[in-house]
C-alpha cells in the first residue's frame, strides 16, 4: 500500500500562530510527496481536534500522520491515541515541534515560518518510512517498595495497603517518623506534631499489607514496570528485634551514656552507643552505633558490655550481619525527604563559631517537651534563659551564591516558633524576625502570620550584615528597607532559617533507580504540570520533598497521589509496554560488546551461537528506548524501532 500521509497544523491559541504563519505551512505542506491532506485547527489536541484527525483519516485512507504542534513530551501519547482510534498505527505518528523548537525560539515570522516549512517537511519524510508497531505485554507483580519512611512515604504505602496490595517500606534509619518527628507542633494549626504522626506511625507498623524494613538502604534495581527486582541491604543493629523489648536499661548501663551527640537532637542532646532515637520510635527497639559503640569500634569494653549485663531478655547480639533481600515488585515510589543546608557555609552568620547560633530545627528540639531540655528554652553556652531571640529568614534560600530556590516552610515555621516562645517566655523576651519576604501562601497561613505580627514581635525587611560575638551576648547590624534606617541588634540567641536542599545520598539513588535529577538536584518529575509525581523511568513514582521543597499538607497531598498513580499500574495482571526499543541485526553484529558498555538499564546480552560466535541480544523488558547502544555501535548492527538510520537520515536531509 502506497504512502498516504496527513498533516495537521496546530495553531495552539497563539503560542504558535503569533509567531509561523499556520495557514501558510499548511498549504505549503499539502504540496508535499505523498501528503493527500493538510488542514490546520487553533487547538489540535483539543476534542474537536482529535475528531478533525479521525474523520480525515477515515475519509482520505491515511495510513502514516503528521501533527506539527508543540513538544512530543507534551502530547504524543495524546496524539498516538486519536490516530489508533482512526484506524492507523499509533506508532505511524511523527511529531513537528513547531513550538519550542520554532515558535517560542524566534520574533521574525516570516523565517519562523521557513523554519517550520523545513521542520515539516523532514517529518513527512521520515513518515514515510514508519513501520507500525505492536505493544508486547508484561505481567505485573502486584506489590509495592516505598523508600524512605517520612510522613509522604507513611501516606503513601497506608494508602496501597489499604487498596489490598503488598507493600515494602524501606527506611535507611532506625525507626520511621522522618522530619516530621522532630518537630513539636505543625503550623498553621498549631497541632501537637507528635499526636498526628504517630497514630499514623503504629498504623504502618500494624498493618497486614505493610512490611517494615527499617535500618535498609536500596542497593540494586533491576528489571522494569510491572516486575521490579530490588536487593536491599538490612545492616545489623546487634539487637534480636524479636527479643528487644524497648525497655532502656541497656541504653542507662552503656559506658558512653549522655556522650554521643544524638542526630534525632540536631546536636542539641545527647545520647549512648546503644539507643532509641526518640520515646515514639518505630519500631520502639535499641540499635547500637557501629561507629561509636566501645567494642566494634575497639574490639573492648571495659571488662564486658554493661549493655549485655543490663539486658534482661537477652537480645544483645554482637554476631550479627548484614544482610541482602531480594524483593519483588511492581512499582516503586521514592519518598526520602530532603536534608538542610550546612549553615557554617553561611560564615557571615557564625554558626560553627558562636554556640548560641543555631537552626529552626535545632530550635523545634529545644521548644519539644521531649527535646534534650525538656521543653525549656535555653541558650546552649550557658544554660541561661534568653533575654532576646532573633530570627533570620532566607539563610541561604533565594540565593545566587548558594540555593537560588525558596524553601517554602522557613517563613511559617519561624512564625510559630516566634508564637511558641512567646508562650513560653511571657512579654519579658524580646523577639525580633528579619525577613526578605514572608511568603504565606497556604490554607490559613495568611491569618496566621497576621496573629503574630500582633503577638509583641520586632519584624525588620533586611538580612544582618553578619553576626559578631560580644562580651555576653551577638550583635548584628540590619538595615530596614520599610523605615530606611539602620538598626544594631543585641541578642542572647540568634536562630537561623536554613534553606531545604536534596540529601546528600540523592545522587547515588538516582544512579541506582535510573531516575533523573533537575538542575538543583531534587528529582525530577515527568511533567511539572501533568505528571508531577511521575518520573522518566515507567512504574517509578516520587512523593514529598525529594521532588521539592513543600510543607506537610503538600507532601501528603503528593504521596497520595502517587500511591494512586502506583495502583493504576498494580491493579492491572497485564501492561502494554512502549515498543520504541533497541533490535539488533544478528547477521551485522560481532559480538563486540561495546553496547553492553553504553546500557544504563542493563538491557543487553551476549549470546552465543552454536558456531562459537557471539550477538548481543536486547532484553525488550529492560531496554529504556535512550537510544545509546544505537550511537555507540561501530558496525550499525544496533537500530532502534521508530528512530532507524532509514528514517532518521532522509528526516536530515530534508530539513538541513
Amino acid at each position: 500500500m502506497s504512502n498516504r500521509i496527513g498533516v495537521f497544523v496546530c495553531h495552539c491559541g497563539i503560542n504558535i500562530a503569533a509567531t509561523v504563519d499556520v495557514e501558510e505551512l499548511t498549504r505549503y505542506a499539502a504540496d508535499l510527496d505523498n501528503v493527500v491532506v493538510s488542514k490546520d485547527y487553533k487547538y489540535m489536541c483539543s476534542d474537536r481536534g482529535a475528531k478533525l484527525i479521525k474523520k480525515s483519516i477515515k475519509e482520505n485512507k491515511l495510513n502514516s500522520i503528521v501533527v506539527a504542534c508543540c513538544s512530543p513530551r507534551m502530547h504524543e501519547h495524546t496524539f498516538r491515541g486519536v490516530v489508533e482510534d482512526g484506524g492507523v498505527n499509533a506508532f505511524n505518528l511523527e511529531i513537528a515541534n513547531i513550538r519550542e523548537h520554532c515558535s517560542w525560539v524566534h520574533e521574525d515570522k516570516k523565517r519562523a515560518t521557513q523554519k517550520a516549512k523545513a521542520l515539516v517537511r523532514g517529518a513527512v519524510a521520515k513518515a514515510r518510512l514508519l513501520e507500525p508497531l505492536e505493544r508486547s505485554k508484561i505481567s505485573v507483580t502486584p506489590k509495592a517498595l516505598v523508600v524512605g519512611g517520612g510522613i509522604s512515604g507513611i501516606q503513601a504505602s497506608l494508602d496501597l495497603a489499604e487498596e489490598g496490595f503488598k507493600v515494602y517500606l524501606v527506611e535507611k534509619s532506625p525507626s520511621i517518623g522522618g522530619r516530621m518527628a522532630q518537630l513539636d507542633k505543625t503550623f498553621p494549626t498549631l497541632d501537637c506534631s507528635s499526636c498526628i504522626l504517630t497514630p499514623k506511625m503504629m498504623e504502618v507498623a500494624n498493618h497486614q499489607n505493610i512490611e517494615l524494613l527499617t535500618y535498609s538502604e536500596i542497593e540494586n534495581v533491576e528489571g522494569n514496570i510491572g516486575s521490579y527486582k530490588i536487593q536491599v541491604k538490612k545492616k545489623p543493629r546487634y539487637v534480636d528485634l524479636d527479643k528487644c523489648t524497648g525497655c532502656g536499661d541497656c541504653v542507662s548501663a552503656c559506658r558512653l551514656n549522655n556522650r554521643i551527640s544524638s542526630e534525632f537532637d540536631m546536636g542539641m542532646g545527647k545520647r549512648s552507643a546503644i539507643y532509641i532515637p526518640f520515646p515514639q520510635a518505630i519500631p520502639l527497639k535499641c540499635t547500637i552505633d557501629p561507629e561509636h559503640c566501645l567494642l566494634l569500634t575497639r574490639g573492648k569494653c571495659g571488662t564486658g558490655p554493661l549493655c549485655v549485663e543490663a539486658c534482661e531478655a537477652d537480645a544483645i547480639d554482637f554476631k550479627q550481619k548484614e544482610e541482602k533481600i531480594e524483593l519483588d515488585v511492581g512499582a516503586m515510589i521514592v519518598a526520602t525527604g530532603y536534608d538542610v543546608l550546612d549553615m557554617s557555609t553561611v560564615y557571615e552568620y557564625g554558626y560553627a563559631r558562636y554556640g548560641d547560633v543555631i537552626t529552626t530545627l535545632e530550635m523545634e528540639r529545644l521548644i519539644s517537651s521531649s527535646g534534650p531540655t525538656g521543653g525549656e528554652i535555653l541558650c546552649p553556652s550557658n544554660q541561661e534563659k534568653p533575654k532576646s531571640i532573633t530570627f533570620v529568614m532566607c539563610v541561604g534560600s533565594r540565593d545566587e551564591t548558594a540555593c537560588t530556590w525558596c524553601c517554602r516552610i522557613g517563613c511559617m515555621s519561624a512564625l510559630k516558633q516566634v508564637y511558641l516562645l512567646r508562650e513560653k517566655l511571657g512579654d519579658d523576651v524580646e523577639i525580633n524576625v528579619c525577613y526578605t519576604d514572608v511568603r504565606s501562601f497556604g490554607k490559613g497561613y495568611e491569618e496566621f502570620y497576621r496573629n503574630i505580627r500582633g503577638v509583641k514581635t520586632n519584624f525588620f525587611r533586611g538580612k544582618p550584615s553578619e553576626v559578631r560575638n560580644s562580651k555576653d551576648h551577638l550583635k548584628m547590624d540590619v538595615f530596614d528597607t520599610i523605615t530606611n534606617k539602620l538598626f544594631e541588634m543585641n541578642t542572647d540567641m540568634v536562630v537561623l532559617v536554613p534553606a531545604l536542599v536534596p540529601r546528600s545520598d540523592a545522587d547515588e539513588l538516582t544512579r541506582i533507580l535510573h531516575i533523573s535529577q533537575s538542575g538543583d538536584g531534587f528529582y525530577l518529575e515527568a511533567h511539572p504540570k501533568l505528571r508531577p509525581m511521575d518520573t522518566f523511568t515507567d512504574g517509578i513514582f516520587i512523593a514529598g520533598c525529594c521532588q521539592g521543597p513543600k510543607d506537610i499538607q503538600d507532601s501528603v497531598a503528593q504521596a497520595s497521589g502517587a500511591a494512586a498513580r502506583a495502583a493504576n499500574i498494580l491493579s492491572k495482571k497485564e501492561l502494554e509496554a512502549e515498543p520504541l526499543i533497541s533490535v539488533v541485526d544478528e547477521d551485522l553484529c560481532s559480538g563486540c560488546g561495546t553496547c553492553i558498555s553504553v546500557c544504563s538499564f542493563n538491557a543487553i546480552e551476549l549470546v552465543k551461537e552454536e558456531d562459537g560466535k557471539s550477538h548481543a541480544k536486547v532484553i525488550e523488558g529492560l531496554c529504556k528506548g535512550c537510544g545509546s547502544c544505537v550511537g555507540a555501535c561501530p558496525s550499525g548492527a544496533m537500530q532502534q524501532h521508530g528512530f532507524k538510520d532509514k528514517q532518521i537520515l532522509p528526516m536530515v536531509e530534508e530539513t538541513i
